[in-house]
């Protein structure tokens, strides 16, 4: 019987707030950014029990991501998205993230740009 896939934790559109962009004015006002996170638990798998000591917090995975985000002006957002991924993988028991960080910059394109990495604790 083969293995079952690992578990996973998804946080979506997680709103941040960054000082984020190429050129030194759009650097100088903060912007709202969307973050979406797949996180894969170092221990592969949910606990079997109602105990959250045995998965991630994700309201304080949420909070770092935050925090993360307003820790510095960046120019790239590919940046912040390896800066969030190294973060939690410094602080959290994750055997693997994936980190999409979404900017939206023109009016007439609601979606805007994302970036999407993967990164193995």
């Amino acid at each position: 019987m083969p293995n079952p896939p690992p578990d996973t934790i998804h946080i979506d559109r997680l709103r941040c707030v960054a000082h984020i962009g190429v050129p030194t004015e759009e650097r100088a006002h903060a912007q709202t950014l969307e973050v979406s996170l797949q996180i894969t638990p170092a221990s592969g798998s949910f606990p079997a029990g109602d105990d959250i000591t045995g998965t991630i917090d994700y309201h304080a995975v949420s909070l770092t991501v935050r925090a993360t985000a307003a820790q510095q002006p960046r120019q790239l957002i590919e940046t912040l998205a390896q800066d969030i991924a190294t973060t939690l993988l410094q602080e959290f028991s994750i055997a693997e993230i994936q980190v999409e960080v979404r900017k939206f910059i023109l009016v007439d394109n609601p979606g805007g740009v994302a970036v999407r990495i993967t990164r193995r604790g």
